[in-house]
């Protein structure tokens, strides 16, 4: 996966306390059990530090992690 991934990845693994064994690209939030709180926490790190600001309604517990990457990676390119 894309440099994007590992560092959506590290956030999570940080903040929340998931084993890496059930982290994947198709793997949603909620799958990982992250409440909203963790979100936004987390929604304030990749602004932190990937420069990328996500809206409150953007990140979702269904959402998947390699969705989010494409999310990440659609306000990079603008």
């Amino acid at each position: 996966m894309s440099t994007t991934y590992g560092q959506l990845v590290g956030i999570i693994t940080k903040l929340h306390d998931a084993p890496m064994d059930r982290i994947g690209p198709d793997v949603t939030f909620a799958q990982l059990d992250v409440d909203s709180l963790t979100l936004v926490e987390i929604s304030l790190r990749i602004e932190r530090e990937l420069g990328v600001h996500i809206e409150d309604n953007e990140l979702r517990e269904d959402l998947s992690l390699a969705a989010t990457t494409r999310l990440i990676d659609s306000k990079l390119d603008r």
